[in-house]
């Protein structure tokens, strides 16, 4: 980054309110510039600086040198444009998908209607994290920074949350049961 000097990198990092803001209106151009060279769309590349700007306001006194915060900072714009791009493959693919289902036969109202009750009766903490990663299809780590819990608590919430939910499939008797 050409326009950003070390000294208000590092100000900024040692919790300088002041150059976090100066550092907030400094990099914009360049966040921007980039963006739209990474990014498919341009709406994508506005949230991509959006949410690198938001980064930088939260964990800039996370960094460790200044020297990296280039790398950083574009890092992140990278990653969010790589992650806005897959989400908008994944809304086509769905309508797609939903295109073809609707040709097909629906799953059975009744079995829509237990699986729908079984997700609302989980208890919170493992419904949000069942919707977050099987319907909204986020990474575990997204989930995890998402919810402010590690990724080893996101995997075992998940997998307690399919359980519960496979056990109230079985109960309803629309699943074989695979121990003997």
């Amino acid at each position: 980054m050409r326009t950003v000097e070390r000294g208000l990198v590092a100000a900024a990092c040692a919790g300088d309110t002041g150059a976090v803001e100066k550092l907030l209106v400094v990099c914009q151009p360049d966040l921007r510039r980039f963006a739209r060279r990474t990014c498919s769309t341009s709406e994508d590349a506005e949230d991509a600086v959006q949410i690198a700007l938001w980064q930088l306001y939260r964990k800039i006194g996370a960094l460790r040198t200044a020297a990296t915060f280039a790398s950083w900072i574009f890092r992140i714009i990278e990653r969010e444009c790589y992650r806005l791009f897959r989400a908008r493959n994944r809304l086509r693919s769905f309508d797609r998908s939903l295109e073809d289902t609707l040709r097909q036969d629906p799953l059975p109202l009744e079995l829509r209607k237990d699986l729908t009750a079984a997700i609302a009766a989980l208890p919170a903490s493992y419904r949000e994290i069942l919707i977050l990663r099987d319907i909204d299809e986020v990474t575990a780590q997204e989930a995890a920074e998402n919810l402010n819990i590690s990724v080893d608590a996101v995997k075992s919430r998940l997998h307690r949350a399919r359980s519960m939910i496979r056990e109230h499939l079985l109960a309803g008797g629309y699943l074989a049961s695979t121990t003997t």
